[in-house]
């Protein structure tokens, strides 16, 4: 029998990549990279306003030169004998189509209004809307919240359509429906023309959009009119069923079929969100905490429905059956800021060079701009190496990890990251890993809420870029946790669990289990606690506690 041979796409904040598997083994055969360009040139965004948004375009051009550079890598033999593709997306990241399907951006006359093009995870615009959905929620006696941790966020869905709504007219006027990323990529690739037969994914639409089947779908319409006008009757213009990502949408197109170089019978798998599908590529396994590390965290736990049936964990990003492996419950937490603390850092300490290098008078622009690049790409890692010298200790220096608002648990995007205890004594390096220790601590936060809501956390699994590339901050995971945590060997997780998925919607493989066992890459490090350094976190994450809830009182105290 010929090799089969399946396409991860995963689209991340800064770029997408894309991977050719072999879906017998899970053996990378091509791999390619593509960042998006008019997010690199920070068009349409304003970090000022916590305005991040993404145009289609640097979406369609990833997904047509990932997937094209990959299949000239891989050579035609492949290329005869690829079975299916699969998409996973950052979320929620949603965008106002018309009745095509097309999002606006795609059209002439909305082309550069970012209102309509796709609102970014992280984009936090919608904090008004998203207090507002808590506080409506508070009068019905059916609670439509249950599900996502008892707290709607900025981040998602619901928040960022009413925000939308309400502040473009000639938007609102437009749309016909709302549609996440990750339902989008499939519904494109295999020639969708009708919105309202587009297959959204239950991995999107339980965690970010309130669909249950506790109610029937989504909440009634009453809930939504009654909370905006603006709102009234859309719930018509969505949708009622929804699939897990083992299920195909269709088949690649004529279109893209000819674009790509494939054949019509390629399968299009259903999409779902990267950490969903990390988690997968990442072989999860029940009641160990999957942790996508990126710029945020998405923290994903599976567990056997019996076993938590009547159990809901207050304060995470939700719980929906099949939304990370059909048959289980998936659970989602996450922090909004991981790798972007560490970014913000580097970016303060980089601003010097960036403004007076290009002025000086000893030496020419291009070789500032080279010492520029050079300086600034070795931050982190230089920062990381004087960092682990110092000891931790209680009166060290002590961060927040808010940076971008608080994910979980109990989610408030209006919450700030902090750094005390500062002297004249303090320098990078120690603001660098009191930071450092705030992330982890973030990171403690959450599994203790799981642990007292009565869903135990047994494990930990290290996913995504950091956990790669920084030994330093996963001791200080394992330190910080009192556990072990295992790195998952494939670079590439969420591209390789969109990849198992795909296996598993073309038929190669049963279930989706099936495929992250044939094709799984193992574990290639794992960290342990030191415990001599166990006790010492264990005081300062209580002060890192203490300090959170003194800046949260501040919060509210100022009325925000």
């Amino acid at each position: 029998m010929n090799d089969q041979f399946v396409i991860g796409v995963d689209y991340g904040t800064d770029s997408v990549r894309s991977i050719i598997v072999n879906a017998a083994n899970g053996n990378e055969i091509a791999a390619a990279v593509f960042y998006y360009p008019r997010w690199k040139e920070g068009l349409y965004c304003d970090a000022a306003l916590n305005q991040f948004r993404q145009h289609p375009l640097d979406y369609v051009e990833g997904l047509e030169q990932t997937i094209k550079s990959c299949l000239q890598q891989a050579g035609p033999a492949v290329a005869a004998n690829i079975k299916a593709i699969s998409v996973d997306t950052t979320g929620s990241s949603p965008v106002a189509v018309d009745e095509t399907g097309t999002p606006l951006a795609l059209l002439p006359s909305f082309e550069t209004n970012p209102n309509a093009m796709f609102v970014l995870w992280k984009d936090h615009t919608a904090v008004k809307e998203a207090g507002e959905i808590n506080e409506h929620a508070t009068k019905f006696d059916f609670n439509y919240l249950q599900f996502v941790g008892g707290i709607y966020s900025s981040e998602w869905y619901w928040a960022k359509l009413l925000r939308i709504l309400r502040a473009d007219s000639a938007v609102r006027d437009a749309v016909y429906s709302w549609v996440e990323h990750c339902d989008w990529v499939p519904f494109l690739l295999s020639g969708g023309t009708d919105v309202k037969l587009m297959k959204r994914g239950v991995c999107s639409a339980g965690h970010k959009a309130l669909w249950s089947e506790a109610f029937d779908g989504l909440p009634p319409d009453e809930f939504f009119a009654s909370l905006d006008p603006l709102l009234k009757g859309f719930t018509k213009k969505l949708f009622k069923e929804t699939y897990t990502a083992d299920q195909r949408v269709g088949n690649l197109s004529a279109e893209w079929a000819q674009r790509l170089g494939l054949s019509t019978s390629v399968v299009i798998g259903v999409g779902a969100f990267d950490a969903h599908m990390g988690a997968v590529g990442g072989q999860i396994e029940a009641y160990h905490l999957s942790k996508v590390m990126g710029t945020s965290t998405c923290d994903m736990l599976v567990a056997p429905m019996n076993e938590v049936e009547g159990k809901l964990v207050k304060g995470i990003c939700g719980q929906v059956p099949g939304s990370v492996i059909p048959g289980m419950m998936g659970m989602e937490a996450g922090q909004s800021a991981f790798g972007d603390a560490y970014a913000w850092f580097k970016n303060i300490l980089a601003w010097p060079l960036q403004k007076l290098l290009p002025k000086s008078a000893i030496i020419d622009k291009a070789t500032a701009a080279k010492l520029i690049e050079e300086a600034t790409n070795n931050i982190i890692a230089e920062l990381s190496k004087e960092a682990a010298l110092l000891p931790p200790d209680e009166n060290n220096e002590l961060a927040l990890d808010w940076f971008n608002g608080r994910r979980t648990p109990d989610a408030n995007q209006l919450l700030k990251g902090a750094i005390s205890g500062l002297s004249l004594g303090t320098d990078a390096p120690k603001i660098f890993r009191a930071i450092a220790e705030a992330t982890c601590f973030g990171a403690k936060a959450i599994v203790d809420r799981f642990n007292e809501q009565g869903v135990p956390v047994k494990g930990l699994i290290g996913i995504g870029g950091v956990a790669k590339k920084s030994p330093f901050i996963m001791q200080m995971m394992a330190d910080v946790m009192d556990m072990p945590i295992r790195i998952h060997k494939s670079e590439q997780t969420c591209a390789l669990g969109a990849a198992m998925f795909a296996a598993t919607a073309a038929g190669i493989y049963e279930k989706v289990e099936d495929a992250m066992m044939a094709m799984g890459q193992g574990f290639d490090a794992e960290y342990f606690p030191n415990p001599e350094r166990v006790g010492i976190y264990k005081q300062r994450y209580n002060s890192y506690r203490q300090l959170g809830k003194f800046i949260e009182s501040a919060t509210e105290g100022n009325g925000e």
